[in-house]
C-alpha cells in the first residue's frame, strides 16, 4: 500500500479567504495522492501581518520537512511580495489571472480589496438574507404556508441531504427553498400530500443507496426500526417509486457532493 504523502496548504488573503479556498480546493482534490492540511490566514492587510504570516508558513515547512503550498488573493502588491519571500511554493490569483485579464481587456484593474464580498449590491444581499429566513422556516416540513414563493421544494425520505442542500441553495445562490420528508403514511396513500400537488413544478427528489442511508441513521438512532437495512430499503424504494409515478426529477446524493447536488438542481429546473 502506498504511503499518503502529505503537504500544508496556506490561504493568504486580505479578505475572507473564500476564494482562495474555493480555487485552492477545485486544483487539490486532483491530487488523491495527497493529504493536505489546510491553513486559513484571512484579512492580512499590513506589513507587520505579512511578515507574522512568512514567519508561520516558514515554521511550519521546517517542521514538515518540506515547504508549504501557498495560494494568495493579495490585491496589495506590496503585501503579496512581502509573502510571496516565504519558503514555499506560491501560487498568486491575482497574478495568474488578473494581469492577462488586464492585457486582453486594454483596461487596468481597480486593484481594490474586497470587491468580490463586499456589499454593494445591497438588493443581492437582501434577497440571500431573506432566503435564508424562508429556507430556515421551511425545514424538513415545519410549515406548508408561503410554499407559493418557493423558488424549490426538495423531497425524500430522512437523512437523504435536503436541509444541507436548501440551505446551500439559500446562502449561495439566494434561493428560497422549503424542503419535506416523505414519510411511509405518504406511501400508503399512493399520493403526494396535498399540499405538494400544487407545487408539483417546483419539486424536486433525492434519493441515496439503502446501505449509505443504514449508516448514517445508525449513528442518529442506533439499533432501531428507524435505522434498520429492512426500512431504510423500504423506504428508498417506496420513494423512488412515488417519484417516478408523479414524474419527480430526482437524484442519487449518495457520493455526490453539496454542490454537485444543487448544481443539478438549478440546471434540471431552470433556476438563476
Amino acid at each position: 500500500m502506498p504511503t499518503i504523502k502529505k503537504r500544508t496548504v496556506f490561504f493568504v488573503s486580505d479578505g475572507t479567504g473564500l476564494t482562495a479556498e474555493a480555487l485552492g480546493h477545485s486544483l487539490l482534490t486532483q491530487f488523491e495522492e495527497v493529504e493536505f492540511k489546510q491553513i486559513r490566514i484571512p484579512f492580512l492587510d499590513t506589513v507587520e501581518q505579512a511578515q507574522e504570516a512568512v514567519v508561520r508558513i516558514n515554521a511550519q515547512g521546517e517542521v514538515d520537512g518540506m515547504r508549504p503550498i501557498v495560494f494568495t488573493t493579495l490585491v496589495n502588491q506590496k503585501l503579496a511580495a512581502i509573502v510571496h519571500q516565504a519558503d514555499a511554493f506560491c501560487l498568486s490569483y491575482f497574478e495568474t489571472f488578473l494581469a492577462p485579464l488586464e492585457a486582453e481587456l486594454g483596461v487596468k484593474s481597480s486593484h481594490t480589496v474586497g470587491r468580490s464580498h463586499g456589499s454593494a449590491d445591497s438588493s443581492d444581499y437582501k434577497n440571500r438574507i431573506e432566503a435564508i429566513n424562508y429556507t430556515l422556516a421551511h425545514d424538513d416540513g415545519i410549515t406548508d404556508r408561503d410554499l407559493a414563493e418557493a423558488d424549490v421544494i426538495l423531497v425524500a425520505v430522512s437523512r437523504c441531504g435536503k436541509t444541507p442542500t436548501s440551505l446551500y441553495l439559500a446562502m449561495q445562490f439566494g434561493l428560497k427553498a422549503a424542503n419535506f420528508p416523505l414519510i411511509p403514511e405518504d406511501f400508503d396513500r399512493g399520493y403526494l400530500p396535498g399540499t405538494l400537488e400544487k407545487h408539483r413544478s417546483k419539486l424536486f427528489g433525492l434519493t441515496i443507496q439503502p446501505e449509505r442511508l443504514h449508516h448514517i441513521r445508525e449513528e442518529r438512532r442506533a439499533d432501531s426500526k428507524y435505522a434498520s437495512l429492512a426500512n431504510c430499503r423500504y423506504e428508498i424504494a417506496e420513494a423512488e417509486k412515488m417519484m417516478r409515478r408523479e414524474g419527480i426529477r430526482w437524484l442519487d446524493s449518495s457520493t455526490k457532493s453539496i454542490e454537485e447536488i444543487s448544481t443539478t438542481i438549478l440546471q434540471e429546473l431552470k433556476l438563476r
